[in-house]
């Protein structure tokens, strides 16, 4: 594993999901095109439900960051084939890939929770785990306080707005349709353990 896999990066610091402009810019990717090339091209065409202010392109390299880990099958199907659902948990599978810090809240603090059947959510359960990577990675441990409630609030922000969580903070099993869940057992198992409750032979435990 690189240095540059171990690196935390915690740039979700705005925003959320990003759902509908998430999957404006994934349509305007071309085939063949670099991601920067389609960030250039949303920035003169403009993406309709992104505000016109100067944050856009924060915004629009946020949101590439995430839909450029999603391989080309996966992105034909958010864009083409998915329902609401499916685009959600696409999303949430995207900001899991892009995020190591989300990936292991979603494996070690919601699917731990889940299995153990603690349905509840607490905020703290953010703070306890920033704390324990904290003592051992500089990165997280100079980000100031102030931050790491600001990253905290947007990341139960996200896993509200992708169906993981309740808006009382309470663990949801995950519905994904047979074709994604076939498509990601196929391609990638692992990242099905980022949904609680889906496994390998059915669909919610």
């Amino acid at each position: 594993m690189t240095s540059a896999a171990l690196t935390y990066k915690m740039s979700f610091v705005t925003g959320g999901l990003f759902l509908n402009e998430s999957i404006e810019v994934a349509r305007m990717h071309a085939h063949g095109e670099t991601w920067e090339e389609t960030i250039r091209r949303a920035l003169e065409q403009g993406v309709s439900s992104l505000p016109k202010a100067a944050s856009r392109r924060r915004t629009l390299r946020e949101i590439v960051n995430r839909i450029s880990t999603l391989d080309d099958e996966e992105l034909t199907y958010l864009v083409e084939d998915a329902d609401r659902q499916d685009q959600q948990a696409l999303l949430w599978l995207a900001t899991c890939r892009a995020y190591r810090f989300v990936r292991e809240f979603a494996t070690e603090v919601i699917h731990e929770r889940f299995l153990s059947f603690k349905l509840d959510l607490p905020l703290e359960s953010f703070d306890v785990l920033f704390e324990a990577k904290a003592e051992w990675d500089e990165g997280l441990n100079g980000i100031s306080a102030t931050t790491r409630a600001k990253l905290r609030q947007v990341l139960f922000r996200m896993m509200r707005e992708a169906n993981v969580i309740t808006s009382e903070n309470r663990i949801l099993a995950a519905y994904v349709s047979p074709q994604l869940k076939a498509m990601l057992a196929r391609n990638c198992p692992g990242d099905l353990g980022l949904f609680p409750g889906l496994n390998l032979n059915g669909g919610a435990l």
